[in-house]
């Protein structure tokens, strides 16, 4: 069976710094938790490189934007490996934050969201399957960070995650909608996602379950 043909379309400058922003951000997370579970330092950057890495491959590998961007451009990788480096060798001060990975994961959320729904709007996906794609990019890497270190997914527990990430989507795709500028938009829906996931965690909020569950 011949191989399905790539789409001619390239990201944005604008998702690409996303992407990379994201990247660093993510792989924050993992080198964190590596740490906090006493991982060596190999353990720290494979836990950086998975948490950073894995929802862009995965958006990309759907879209079939093949090779995925990490494997076409080196600056994924050295943005992961960096982030990995850093919580490895600076982490007491990344814990002196109030819970830092709650923190940098729910920055690093709002921004994957944003990034997975431009590029999928970009490659002319409908709404609903480019806000599903969003959610995908930001929630892929942190569900294999915590399935390695033995942890439930976050996106699995009560607190408010997957619907943080719908709402970056929602406003990107709102703002297209209406002809707004994309900069803007892009930083209204990390923002919102970030807030919504920091405040959902400090005001325990849930997503609704089924009734009499």
């Amino acid at each position: 069976m011949p191989p399905l043909p790539t789409l001619p379309v390239e990201p944005s400058t604008l998702v690409l710094w996303m992407d990379l922003v994201g990247v660093f951000v993510f792989g924050l997370t993992g080198g964190t938790v590596a740490v906090r579970h006493r991982l060596d330092v190999f353990g720290v950057l494979v836990l950086a490189l998975v948490c950073a890495l894995a929802g862009g491959v995965a958006r990309d590998l759907l879209l079939g934007a093949v090779p995925p961007a990490t494997f076409r451009d080196d600056r994924y990788l050295w943005s992961a490996l960096a982030a990995g480096v850093v919580a490895f060798v600076a982490h007491p001060l990344i814990e002196r934050l109030n819970r830092p990975v709650v923190v940098l994961d729910a920055i690093g959320l709002g921004i994957f969201a944003v990034a997975g729904c431009q590029k999928a709007l970009s490659y002319g996906l409908a709404p609903l399957p480019a806000a599903l794609l969003a959610v995908v990019t930001a929630i892929g890497g942190g569900m294999l960070r915590d399935l390695l270190v033995s942890e439930v997914p976050r996106v699995l527990r009560e607190e408010i995650y997957a619907v943080a990430a719908l709402l970056a989507a929602v406003v990107v795709i709102a703002g297209r909608a209406l002809g707004l500028p994309e900069v803007p938009v892009a930083f209204a829906g990390a923002f919102a996602a970030a807030v919504l996931r920091i405040v959902s965690v400090w005001r325990k909020w849930s997503a609704p379950r089924a009734p009499w569950s």
